[in-house]
């Protein structure tokens, strides 16, 4: 094995730097018997890296090659199956487990023993080793004399070092001196040994020759060994007296100990009282500010704001542990909580007096706007009350309770005033749109509440009727206010109240001027509210950063104010937004009864009023959502918006209604039908009104609904006409309807504007031809029965061998429509044609060309069937196509 251990040594570690400490001979456990070594390796060169190497010998010769290579710092667990008994079976666990069967037990145990050393040196006890005996790992420790034996190997890791050239040259030249070197090592490392102990021996001997020197240098010694114990006498004085030095020295020590202590706990402690001083006191100035300062000057608020925030960072200051135990502490804290609820106290009680000032002053005002239709200006309320802005701020981080019953008071006296404010506003705007006197506007006036508006406005309300009261008054009303221009006529689009088309363009412009104004006074002043709202109870509809603050009140438009709060208020947006909303619906609860009373009073004096109210509400509803889709005013207009939108949508199935219900008379002709004239007028005035609006869509379903009922209600009623043809009322009423739509130009009813030109252009067709089969009646019957016997199978030239329609037969019957016989006819069927057909149309020369034409044709189909059936007869008509326009020239004319 050694030989085996030295020729590894040389041919494959050598070359790779590295140095063999132990082998064993294995063979993979359950296979066949290939045998192999496992070698346990250290690089000469640091840092030392120790391997596990399974070398092969090879087939074909008697070299070995390195097969596989581990990493001990890989080797997780060594398993020598069994702790007592012998047995040449172990594991290796690496990446996976590695069973192996050694060649004896010994060199397992050597080799395991020397793993163990390995992980003991370099990998501080890593690899987990199992079932090995105790008695293995104890004697691979090194100690005592055998540490040299024992850690032998781990040193040699040490202190190996390859042999130089010179080396090498001289074992090579001692190995070839003797013949069995290599083939037998024992013998010759036995040879070796008899020459170290015979050049021993000549090393002693030569040591003893030498006596005399030993002896001079024995003496020498004995002379150094008294100069030491000299020395060792002083060094032992000296240190006697350094003994005390040092006794001295740590008395010094203990006592800049207790000094230096004592420095540092009076600066900590000082450190301590600095800081409750400069965090927990406030200066007298603010303290006077507190509890005397005046609210009703700008300076005077300025120092309670001042003094405010100053109070609220004293109480506010993060105190260190411990703070809180000192009475000092205790009693500055008791008295700044005195001070913030005396000036909560003393603040809320100023803002309540504001409030009711406020409600006084503005009810002053009242007289001068109650003519006009105007809103009175909260600006100057508003700028006044700004200045407390902060000072509100602050009592919502001290004192919540106080800062909520402030807001509910606020709402309370607000919503009182813009309730008498906003009521007669609306009034105003109900005279101005019935055009009454505030002493004839006893109809359709809400009661109100208060008592000193019941005082002042008693003799306008005498009756106490409301704007949903009976209809019959608000008729009169509409009457009284429209005089004679106007007549109660039963058309149409009657909507119980008065005629649409009896209204002029003047007063629907009258009302969406009244309307408009009324919205646009409305927006400004519940922005300007919520506005006002959102800075002075420091509700910001925007997100807030925490912490920040700022100095003045004119800063804080669009600013984020906001400080964390002590009193577990809510703080996310999406609640200070719910609470801006809430308290806008309490102060504004009128707006949204009001604005649909007045849209219920615009729509009883006009249904067409709808109209206009969709596009404006509409226009202000989308301007409020595209500044903030969840404000107040963008929900209660959503609101309204929807009662409006129902109206309109009632106002068109009213008119359906009403054209299913119509009724025509059975002794004058039909004409124009008076639904049809009414959707005229409907899409001009939509179309006017509902240019560029954003609510175009519900207008095209409008159209579509009643262009559809227009079509039925015309075919149902020309169904039922005695007097006029059907024809002819189909002809008029869709001409009229292409017409409209032609010149509206309504993009949606492009569909229904082909179909009424076609329906038209079918009806006068018929119309033409039933009424021109009257004048040449017995002709017309002569050749329906020529063209019978054609389309039975007779040839056309054969015809006149039929003894009904032979040449005689025809000449009878043309005789009988000489020219004044047909000018008489056409004269007759002109009258009737003029008879039948309306004026406002104006289709009677359209209607009397066509039938010429129509004459023509027939006139020509004659002469073809005359030429062809009757061909070398010379047999003609008594008047030309010439005659035939003279006819119908001089009667048009005639007429």
């Amino acid at each position: 094995m050694t030989a085996i251990k030295h020729a590894l040594q040389r041919d494959i570690f050598t070359p790779n730097d590295e140095r063999l400490l132990s082998i064993v001979n294995v063979c993979k456990a359950g296979k066949k018997k290939r045998n192999c070594f496992l070698c346990a390796t250290v690089t000469t060169e640091r840092p030392v890296q120790v391997n596990v190497v399974k070398v092969k010998k090879s087939d074909k010769g008697d070299f070995y090659k390195r097969q596989t290579a581990w990493a001990l710092r890989d080797l997780a667990v060594v398993d020598a199956k069994d702790a007592v008994k012998e047995s040449p079976e172990f594991d290796l666990h690496f990446d996976k487990a590695y069973k192996w069967v050694a060649s004896s037990t010994v060199e397992k145990n050597t080799f395991i023993s020397c793993i163990w050393k390995l992980n003991q040196r370099y990998l501080r006890k890593k690899i987990d080793f199992i079932n090995v005996s105790s008695q293995l790992l104890e004697e691979s420790v090194p100690s005592g004399e055998n540490q040299s034996v024992a850690g032998g190997d781990e040193e040699a890791v040490d202190e190996y070092q390859e042999l130089n050239a010179r080396e090498e040259q001289d074992i090579e030249i001692m190995m070839e001196g003797c013949e069995y070197a290599i083939a037998n090592a024992e013998a010759f490392a036995e040879k070796l040994s008899r020459e170290l102990q015979v050049l021993d021996g000549a090393n002693i001997q030569s040591i003893m020759a030498s006596e005399k020197q030993v002896n001079i240098l024995m003496k020498l010694l004995d002379e150094a060994l008294k100069e030491v114990d000299q020395i060792e006498l002083k060094l032992s004085s000296y240190e006697e007296m350094l003994q005390s030095v040092k006794e001295q020295m740590d008395q010094i020590s203990e006592s800049n100990h207790l000094i230096h202590l004592s420095n540092t706990n009076n600066v900590k402690l000082l450190s301590e009282i600095e800081f409750l001083v400069n965090h927990m006191d406030l200066a007298k100035g603010h303290i006077k500010a507190l509890q005397e300062g005046d609210l009703t000057s700008s300076r005077g608020i300025e120092a309670c704001t001042n003094a405010a925030d100053a109070l609220l960072q004293c109480m506010n200051v993060a105190l260190r542990p411990g703070h809180d135990m000192l009475h000092a502490v205790k009693q500055q804290q008791q008295r700044f909580s005195d001070l913030r609820e005396q000036f909560a106290r003393r603040l809320a009680s100023h803002l309540n007096s504001v409030f009711v000032q406020q409600g006084h002053d503005q009810s002053s005002t009242l007289a001068q706007h109650s003519a006009e239709l105007t809103l009175p200006n909260h600006h100057p309320f508003h700028r006044d009350l700004l200045r407390y802005a902060k000072l509100m701020e602050w009592l919502k981080n001290t004192d919540y309770g106080k800062y909520e019953g402030l807001t509910k008071n606020y709402m309370d006296y607000l919503s009182r005033l813009y309730e008498r404010e906003i009521k007669d506003f609306f009034e105003v705007a109900k005279i101005k749109m019935t055009g009454t006197t505030r002493e004839g506007k006893k109809f359709a006036t809400l009661p109100r509440k208060e008592s000193a508006v019941k005082q002042e406005t008693e003799s306008l309300h005498g009756s106490s009727g409301k704007l949903t009261g009976s209809t019959s008054s608000l008729n009169k009303l509409s009457v009284q206010s429209s005089g004679n221009r106007r007549s109660q006529s039963s058309s149409l689009l009657d909507m119980g109240n008065m005629s649409a088309s009896d209204l002029d363009v003047a007063d629907r412009t009258k009302f969406d001027k009244i309307f408009e104004q009324v919205l646009s006074e409305l927006e400004p002043l519940c922005l300007a509210e919520q506005d006002f709202i959102s800075k002075f109870f420091k509700l910001q509809q925007h997100q807030s950063t925490s912490g920040t603050t700022t100095n003045e009140v004119e800063e804080m438009d669009g600013v984020a104010l906001s400080r964390s709060y002590t009193s577990g208020v809510p703080q996310t947006v999406s609640s200070e937004k719910d609470m801006v909303r809430q308290m806008m619906t309490k102060i504004f609860r009128c707006i949204e009864p009001e604005l649909n009373n007045l849209i219920a009073l615009g729509d009883k004096i006009d249904s067409f009023n709808s109209l206009y109210m969709l596009v404006k509400m509409s226009h202000h509803v989308w301007t409020a959502q595209n500044v903030d889709p969840a404000s107040f005013l963008s929900t209660t207009l959503g609101n309204v918006l929807v009662t409006v939108k129902r109206n309109f949508d009632k106002c068109i199935s009213n008119q359906m209604k009403q054209m299913d219900e119509v009724k025509i008379s059975k002794k004058s002709k039909v004409g124009i039908l008076p639904f049809v004239a009414e959707f005229e007028e409907f899409a001009a005035l939509a179309e006017s009104i509902f240019k560029n609006a954003e609510r175009r869509g519900d207008l095209d379903k409008a159209y579509i609904k009643l262009i559809r009922a227009v079509f039925d209600s015309v075919e149902k009623v020309a169904n039922e006409s005695q007097k006029t043809p059907r024809d002819v009322v189909m002809m008029e009423n869709f001409h009229h309807i292409f017409a409209t739509l032609s010149r509206l130009k309504i993009s949606c009813l492009e569909a229904e504007k082909k179909e009424a030109k076609q329906k038209y252009t079918d009806h006068l067709q018929s119309y033409v031809i039933y009424s021109l089969g009257q004048p040449l009646e017995k002709l017309n019957h002569f050749f329906e029965g020529v063209e019978a016997r054609v389309a039975q199978g007779i040839r056309e030239e054969e015809v006149s061998y039929q003894l009904a329609f032979n040449k005689q037969e025809l000449r009878k019957v043309i005789k009988e429509y000489p020219g004044k016989e047909v000018k008489k006819g056409l004269d007759n069927l002109y009258k009737k044609v003029d008879k039948h057909l309306c004026e406002e149309e104006n289709l009677l020369q359209v209607v009397w060309h066509s039938m010429q034409d129509e004459f023509i044709r027939q006139y020509k189909h004659f002469e073809g069937l005359i030429a062809r059936c009757y061909p070398g007869s010379g047999i003609t008509m008594e008047f030309t196509i010439q005659d035939i326009l003279d006819y119908c020239s001089s009667i048009a004319q005639s007429h």
